[in-house]
């Protein structure tokens, strides 16, 4: 027997005897079905742009804003009205909502390759310095839902005020199996 079927058999016998073992990767619809996310229905754009455009392989994501599950905001000044864990929670709707618009954009998130950037733009107070850990809320779920495809390079800065008050602001650009 070639070591090729022996290590197909051993794959299959595990799978069989330990479903849900870690030698088959859940899908990143899986996955968010773990956490108990429902991604929504994309918002419209509130001016003259679209959420994503893709360029070959790449799209590049428009900011996102954090919405909560009935539609309103997250609003209000990290550091003032907010807290980190207020503006984690925050970046974290901001990454469920570019998942969204991944999804509208480009069918099915498993044809991720990668995360290669985020920006994002924190709500905050003059004297505030955390900003890399409010924006920690999209980059942890972009990787639990994508593994290493989710790792990217990132920026996190602080803005005196973000669009409708929004407490944080978040783009992205994603390498994606091609047409």
């Amino acid at each position: 027997m070639s070591h090729r079927l022996s290590l197909y058999i051993l794959c299959l016998l595990a799978t069989l005897l330990f479903p849900g073992n870690a030698l088959i990767a859940a899908s990143p619809e899986e996955k968010l079905k773990e956490l108990g996310i429902e991604l929504p229905i994309p918002a419209k754009s509130i001016a003259n742009y679209v959420g994503a455009t893709r360029m070959g392989n790449v799209v590049f994501m428009s900011g996102h804003i954090p919405r909560k599950a009935d539609g309103s905001l997250v609003v209000g000044k990290i550091g003032a009205d907010l807290s980190v864990e207020d503006g984690y929670d925050a970046a974290r709707l901001c990454g469920v909502g570019l998942l969204a618009t991944l999804k509208a954009e480009i069918g099915d998130l498993s044809k991720v390759k990668r995360v290669l950037k985020v920006f994002g733009m924190v709500n905050a107070t003059d004297s505030f310095t955390g900003h890399s850990q409010v924006i920690n809320g999209c980059s942890d779920l972009l990787v639990e839902i994508f593994g290493e495809k989710g790792r990217h390079a990132r920026a996190a800065s602080g803005f005196s005020s973000l669009p409708l008050g929004s407490a944080v602001e978040v783009e992205m650009i994603v390498q994606v199996e091609p047409q």
